[in-house]
């Protein structure tokens, strides 16, 4: 591999080669087409002899005060991939090299299904946003099961699941049993998904009632287990605050293990993209930096509000260092990458978690 820059690979991460070079290139094809390439040329570099252990030492930080034990796991650090990249857990043990602690795969659903039509990911580059419809698109949880099988690294693994499309809301704890039992031996924990806004009525299942009895539903299959596994929630930025106070109150109630704070908005405030272009694009959810104040808004009100009294993944908007920061200041004690993981590139794992340690000296 060239070194780029004129730099060491332990150094490279500070050259902005993706920034100025990758990015701009990636960003002249089709998101959802880009991806796949991405995803297929990273597995194939990674097949050339002694490429991992080169990319593993230019963007993994190993240092025991970086560690966080949370829900009875072990954390190398406190920075994830959130769930929507490796939906398939196609890529787990490759992106685990890049720097990340844990990767969370999905949102997988019991039967495979295509996603809503396409095009379905839009970039807004004006705000380092995207929006998404994508639609739990995924080849089903029998063969994501399959590749897990094939684990080779200890990178932790969370399972995002969810329903199916096609499954009515009444229906719904049937789809999410399975997902969980299907997964349960080739998981870390399990985020219950009812929160992206490009399911229909999906959403729905965040009202109280209906939340109540699937989490307690979650929790009963896995206490029945001999080594039972963390379940978290995953919720939208866009509720209430008497709305989050049901959140808090149904977590406590429930004993599930955490919350994932937050996925997409269905919000288009306070965009700098053209309006006429945010219309043509449509419905969808938006996430990167557009959303990082009220991601970190709803961690900080549920942190207060609950005393702290169950872990919080912070994600939604973590562009810079100094975005993972303030969320774990706000009460998060893991955060996760996506949205800006796509602008910043992997670099950002790295200066996150370089920035902590400078912070911990400091």
């Amino acid at each position: 591999m060239i070194q780029i820059c004129s730099l060491s690979f332990n150094a490279l991460y500070l050259c902005p080669v993706y920034r100025l070079i990758l990015r701009p290139i990636f960003f002249l094809f089709d998101p959802e087409k880009i991806h796949h390439f991405v995803f297929g040329a990273i597995r194939f570099f990674m097949n050339i002899p002694g490429l991992k252990n080169i990319v593993s030492s230019m963007y993994v930080v190993n240092d025991k005060r970086l560690e966080r034990k949370v829900f009875g796991l072990t954390f190398s650090n406190p920075v994830g991939l959130a769930a929507g990249l490796d939906k398939d857990a196609k890529l787990y043990d490759e992106l685990g090299m890049l720097g990340f602690s844990f990767i969370e795969i999905g949102t997988l659903t019991p039967k495979a299904q295509p996603g809503n039509d396409k095009p379905r990911m839009f970039r807004l580059p004006e705000d380092s946003g995207l929006i998404n419809r994508m639609g739990f698109n995924n080849h089903g949880i029998a063969e994501a099961v399959e590749r897990l099988k094939k684990r080779r690294t200890n990178v932790i693994i969370g399972g995002n699941i969810g329903k199916n499309k096609v499954t009515p809301n009444e229906d719904a704890v049937s789809d999410y049993e399975k997902c969980f039992e299907a997964l349960f031996p080739y998981v870390d924990y399990f985020v219950v998904n009812v929160s992206s806004p490009n399911t229909p009525n999906l959403r729905e299942l965040q009202d109280k009632e209906p939340l109540t009895a699937l989490l307690n539903r979650m929790k009963q299959l896995t206490m029945a287990k001999p080594n039972p596994k963390p379940v978290l929630l995953k919720i939208a930025p866009d509720l209430t605050d008497t709305q989050l106070d049901d959140i808090i109150e149904i977590v406590q109630q429930t004993k599930i293990d955490g919350v994932v704070a937050t996925n997409t908005t269905i919000s288009r405030a306070g965009l700098v993209t053209d309006k006429s272009r945010v219309e043509s694009i449509g419905a969808g959810g938006l996430s990167g930096k557009p959303l990082t104040k009220r991601s970190t808004e709803v961690i900080r009100y549920l942190h207060s509000k609950s005393g702290g009294s169950f872990p919080i993944i912070g994600v939604g908007g973590i562009h810079t260092a100094e975005d993972a920061i303030e969320k774990l200041n706000a009460g998060a004690t893991l955060v996760q990458l996506y949205t800006g993981f796509v602008y910043e590139g992997p670099a950002l794992i790295k200066r996150i978690n370089k920035a902590l340690l400078n912070s911990n000296a400091n």
